[in-house]
């Protein structure tokens, strides 16, 4: 998987830990095994490798990633809505090798429609183990490894540098039509004042929180 350029593709929202929301519906949190060494913690714009079971209330389990599909973990963003809410609530602070149990409400589930094998209103339990934590495509990390010159902004030729890099990193053969594409698709999004570069200012801006 693709993780940085992925999850920036997906969403270009990080969201803010700040804001004015009204109290909602709250996960319920256990920590079922966390490691005595602890070298960081989990926070929003990080990307997580995780396996997860999913359980209905009345105990019944509807996935197991270790069981099911290719059996392999699955990376995502915290706090940019790639997954349920009571994810993105229930998996900050974590360490890596850290395991939790969540019991997620309907809201912070989903909800009144349900999705696929989940009814409408539907609480939720899931026991997550978070098995690695990267830096986010937010982070000034992945920004300083982008910005090839040091001008602190990216250029079209950086981007397509860096999505060539990513693609053979994890294995995929470059396609310069495909990143192409890509980076045209990214400047269309990120690039607000239309002047050919990404500002750090553009590439790390927290928005609001949906």
């Amino acid at each position: 998987m693709l993780l940085t350029v992925l999850s920036w593709l997906c969403s270009s929202l990080l969201v803010s830990v700040s804001g004015g929301k009204l109290p909602e519906a709250e996960v319920e949190i256990e920590v079922m095994y966390r490691p005595f060494i602890c070298h960081r913690k989990s926070k929003y714009g990080d990307i997580l490798l995780v396996h997860h079971e999913g359980y209905f209330e009345n105990g019944t389990k509807f996935h197991d990633s270790r069981a099911e599909g290719d059996k392999q973990p699955v990376w995502f963003t915290l706090g940019i809505r790639e997954v349920i809410k009571g994810w993105d609530k229930g998996l900050q602070d974590m360490c890596s090798g850290e395991k939790r149990k969540l019991v997620i409400p309907p809201a912070l589930a989903y909800g009144k429609e349900g999705k696929g094998k989940i009814p409408p209103e539907s609480t939720l339990t899931f026991i997550i183990e978070v098995l690695e934590i990267r830096n986010g495509p937010r982070s000034h990390e992945s920004f300083q490894e982008m910005d090839l010159n040091d001008d602190w902004k990216l250029s079209k030729h950086e981007v397509k540098a860096y999505l060539r890099k990513e693609f053979e990193r994890h294995g995929y053969p470059p396609n310069d039509t495909l990143h192409e594409n890509m980076v045209e698709d990214i400047f269309a999004k990120e690039d607000e004042n239309k002047d050919g570069f990404i500002s750090s200012r553009e590439f790390t801006y927290k928005h609001d929180e949906l």
